[in-house]
C-alpha cells in the first residue's frame, strides 16, 4: 500500500520520518542475523525515507522564497 506523504502536516512527516527510520533500522538487523525474508522491504523503507525528505525540504524552500 502506498501512502500519501504530501497529505499530512510537517510536523507528522517528521514523525513518519523517525518511524521509518526505525524501521530500516530493524529491516538491517534483522538482514544481519539472517531472518529478513524479503530483502526488498530495505528498498523500499529506503525509497520511502527519500520520499519523505524530498517533502520536508520542498516545504522549507517553500516557506524560504515565501519570507524573503
Amino acid at each position: 500500500m502506498k501512502v500519501n506523504y504530501r497529505e499530512l502536516k510537517s510536523d507528522e512527516l517528521g514523525v513518519k520520518l523517525n518511524e521509518l527510520r526505525q524501521e530500516l533500522f530493524n529491516l538491517r538487523f534483522s538482514h544481519a542475523t539472517g531472518q529478513l525474508s524479503n530483502p526488498m522491504e530495505m528498498v523500499k523503507c529506503k525509497r520511502d525515507i527519500a520520499r519523505v525528505k524530498t517533502i520536508i525540504r520542498e516545504r522549507e524552500l517553500i516557506k524560504e522564497r515565501a519570507n524573503g
